[in-house]
């Protein structure tokens, strides 16, 4: 049974700067007086009726509670308090500050197969510590595996986001159809019962991304990628795999197959010769090959941009559509400027620009990923996403 305190979190933590936002709450650094630590606040917004549509429910957020609780290992986020008000769950998680995998990759100018394992190692391990104690993650995706720091040369992986993973009790069926289209497994879509297998079928999809930097089923739409998967549709275009070992590619058809019964487990992941060389022949052929590069920076921008333009359409719904170029009554000059896209002027401290520092936030992370520039200089008619093609924009190759 789930432990949740009702004492105010507040009392025990100084809340810090936001980390990260989603549907139902925030992720916020957070400091520990008495240890004078820092942790992540994960605080979530609970329905106040059975019929709410605001918040998530409470036995859900308990579920993940106590997943957390049994999972004790190096490359799993550690839970370390709850907190519980009328409206509100406050988690206390191990701070991740490293960033995700797949953004510390795309930093580097080339990485070898032998390199890229190391960290799928530790991906493999912290399946296996879950998989024995019979729990699934069932939304394993590049955004949900971090870096603890990513200051240190061979940074540890965490696995992180337990909202969607299932604790399984003995001879139980499970069902669920939620999850990311381009990682899903065929047994999810299909509404069948599921099993850690899913979990391997994530693991197929990240390898073959990291390894190519293509999505083996990623459509145009997510009802075409859904197709694809059910399909069990890809193939190795020699164009993107052309520096990749033939072990790899084993690896991966071991893990995307669709009857979840005749996948590869995570403890046998960790002894397929490409993660456990057994021959020096074998060792060669790993120091020999190596990750897409180009492609795989294109296809992370890609991703980094989607999630942004999903992220500020979510928070937009909480900003009015009556947004205003040139603003109050009383205007105070300091404040004023004149838009870099439309030329209109607009005030600074006006109280609709306030109320869109939620649309801020995300223009944050674009100016971090060096998507969009002087994003200050643009009034909210260009902020906002029906007029997206206004603001200056600029891909990152």
């Amino acid at each position: 049974m789930a432990l949740f305190k009702p004492e105010n979190v507040e009392d025990f933590y100084e809340i810090e700067e936001v980390l990260g936002s989603g549907h139902f709450g925030q992720v916020r650094k957070v400091y520990e007086r008495t240890s004078r630590t820092h942790w992540a606040g994960k605080f979530l917004k609970i329905r106040k009726t059975a019929c709410s549509r605001l918040g998530l429910d409470r036995t859900s957020v308990e579920r993940e509670v106590e997943i957390l609780q049994i999972l004790h290992h190096p490359n799993i986020v550690a839970l370390k308090d709850v907190f519980e008000s009328r409206s509100e769950v406050v988690l206390i998680l191990e701070l991740v500050s490293g960033g995700e995998l797949f953004d510390f990759i795309a930093e580097k100018e080339n990485l070898l197969e032998c390199e890229a394992i190391e960290f799928l190692k530790q991906i493999l391990e912290g399946l296996k510590f879950m998989h024995k104690n019979n729990i699934a993650h069932f939304d394993l995706k590049p955004e949900n595996i971090m870096l603890s720091d990513k200051g240190s040369p061979h940074p540890n992986i965490k696995l992180i986001d337990f909202g969607l993973a299932h604790h399984f009790c003995q001879g139980e069926e499970y069902r669920s159809t939620s999850g990311t289209p381009q990682y899903i497994a065929p047994e999810m879509i299909s509404n069948e019962p599921l099993s850690t297998a899913a979990d391997m079928w994530s693991i197929g999809v990240i390898t073959y991304i990291l390894l190519s930097g293509l999505s083996p089923f990623q459509g145009e739409t997510d009802e075409e990628t859904l197709k694809n998967v059910i399909a069990t549709d890809y193939q190795f275009n020699k164009h993107y795999f052309s520096m990749t070992s033939s072990m790899a590619k084993d690896f991966i058809m071991k893990l995307l197959i669709k009857n979840p019964n005749e996948r590869m487990t995570a403890e046998e992941c960790l002894v397929h010769p490409w993660i456990k060389p057994i021959t020096r022949i074998q060792v060669d052929k790993r120091s020999r090959s190596s990750i897409n590069m180009r492609s795989f920076k294109k296809f992370n921008a890609k991703r980094k941009w989607k999630m942004s333009y999903n992220m500020v359409l979510m928070c937009n719904r909480l900003v009015s559509l009556r947004l205003p170029c040139k603003s109050s009554s009383n205007p105070d000059p300091l404040q004023e400027a004149r838009c870099i896209s439309c030329s209109s002027t607009f005030n600074r401290e006006h109280p609709r620009v306030l109320q869109s520092n939620l649309s801020l936030q995300f223009l944050l992370i674009l100016q971090r990923w060096k998507l969009m520039k002087n994003w200050k200089e643009l009034c909210l008619h260009c902020l906002h996403p029906n007029f997206f093609p206004q603001c200056r924009l600029r891909e990152e190759n």
